[in-house]
Order: structure tokens, then sequence, then C-alpha cells
């Protein structure tokens, strides 16, 4: 048994998680979405209307140090992100429930995607890829296939295997600079490569546009700036990304005749 699996940390991201479930619908995925929903997440019903699966969760318990090392402003202010802008709902603390996908274990494979994707083609295929596949954090330059980004992963999930990364992830002085993406890429230092097309991050749409054809986009990735924002810094550029999303949103299917950038 398989199942899909997001995370809503705060209100902002219903909208994003609700876009998903449609997206999800409309590419016809056999399986369900289970929406891991913190307290800050407020009421699902919408997202419960769409036959996701809501599970309350709380973040995995922390040392105070560990907190105060990854709050925002002191993380932004060690490790600043200079390539986009995080929204201000944005607590890099959160990024760590993404960990407790490893506690569904009813389920045989998993496939995580954060709340700001969305799925345009059928992506069943891989729940027969082996843990720990993820995508590459391709966003600027080819540079960047040597590392991973965690929006989307695919997860065997295991009450062992989460004892042990809670075990590695919260020591004397540790600091994750990307929380969970950097904390997953150590744990799983030989993790399976996906291709980019499965985590299609936005900024290649602008940056690298020669390597953005729809025909083979999978998942689209609205990573920094959210669709869902009014006028931030790059919707000019990402225009329409933005009008595919809230086409989906809104309850349309992805439309056929999407144009490449170039």
């Amino acid at each position: 048994m398989f199942a899909y699996v997001t995370l809503v940390a705060n209100a902002d991201y219903r909208v994003g998680a609700l876009a998903l479930a449609r997206s999800l619908r409309w590419v016809g995925s056999e399986w369900p979405l289970v929406v891991l929903a913190t307290e800050a997440a407020g009421s699902l019903d919408e997202l419960e209307g769409e036959g996701c699966i809501v599970k309350r969760v709380s973040r995995p318990a922390f040392s105070d140090e560990f907190q105060r090392r990854h709050e925002r402003e002191r993380l932004h202010a060690r490790a600043p992100y200079t390539k986009g802008n995080k929204p201000a709902f944005h607590d890099p603390l959160d990024n760590f429930c993404k960990l407790l996908a490893w506690q569904l274990t009813a389920y045989e494979r998993v496939v995580f995607l954060d709340a700001d994707t969305l799925v345009i083609k059928n992506i069943d295929k891989l729940f027969g890829y082996p843990e720990f596949s993820a995508a590459p954090n391709l966003y600027e330059t080819l540079e960047d296939m040597h590392r991973l980004n965690s929006g989307v992963f695919v997860a065997a999930p295991s009450i062992d295997t989460y004892a042990g990364m809670l075990e590695r992830l919260d020591g004397p002085d540790v600091f994750w600079r990307r929380t969970d993406q950097t904390f997953l890429e150590s744990y799983f230092p030989d993790w399976h490569g996906l291709p980019y097309t499965y985590n299609a991050l936005q900024y290649v749409y602008f940056n690298l546009p020669q390597m953005w054809r729809w025909s083979s986009i999978k998942v689209v990735h609205y990573q920094y700036e959210k669709p869902w924002e009014e006028n931030h810094p790059k919707a000019a550029k990402l225009r329409p990304l933005i009008e595919l999303w809230q086409t989906v949103l809104d309850g349309n299917p992805v439309p056929s005749d999407l144009a490449d950038p170039c």
C-alpha cells in the first residue's frame, strides 16, 4: 500500500496543499494524499473534502539549543538565502516535520511532495523507486546537480529509521544549513537520483529555459516565492507558472497548450 504525503505547518500552506491534491486527482493517481498537519495549520475541512487523509502531528522533540540555532532569524543570518525570498510565514523548524513521514508505517512506500508543488503528469511509478530517492537541487546552473532537493522524495516508513534520524539530528552544536534538506543528504549520502523533471524548481524556467520542456516536466516546485503570494518579486518572470497553479487550484486540468520558455 502506498501514499503521497505532504506537510501543512501553517494556514498559508493550506491553499498550496489544496492545489496539490487537485493536481494528483487530475493526473489520475490511484493513491491517497496524506496531509501531515500541525496545530498551526488550522481547519483542513476543504482538504478532507478532496479525499485527503489528515493526520495531526507535532514537531519532533528538539532541545532548546537546537531550536535556537534553527529559528528563522538566526538561521537566515548564519546561512542567508541570496537567490530568492523566503515568505514571512516560513519557519525553518517546521521543515523537520517532513521526517514524520517515516512514522507512516501503514504504507510500504511514500512519496513526499512539498505543499508548494504541482503534479502535472502521473508519477505513480515513483513508488517502485528505492529509499532514498530525490531529484537534484537544480535551479541556477548545472553545478547544482550534486545536491538534492527535499521537495520530492521516496521513502520507506520505518520506526527504526525514524529513531535513527532523531538520534543523529539533534547533537551538540549541530547546524543543518538548509534544515531537512541538508540533514537528509547527510543521512542518505548514497541517495538515488531522480531526473530533475520530477521536481522542476521554478527558477529553472528563467535561469535554464533550455532545460524546461513541458513534455517532460512531471512536477513543478514553487520554491522560494509562492504562487499564492501577491506581487512577489519574481511574479513577472514566473507568470505562466503562476497562472498554471491558479488554473489547477480552480479545479481545472493542466492545459494541453503550455508554451516552452524558449
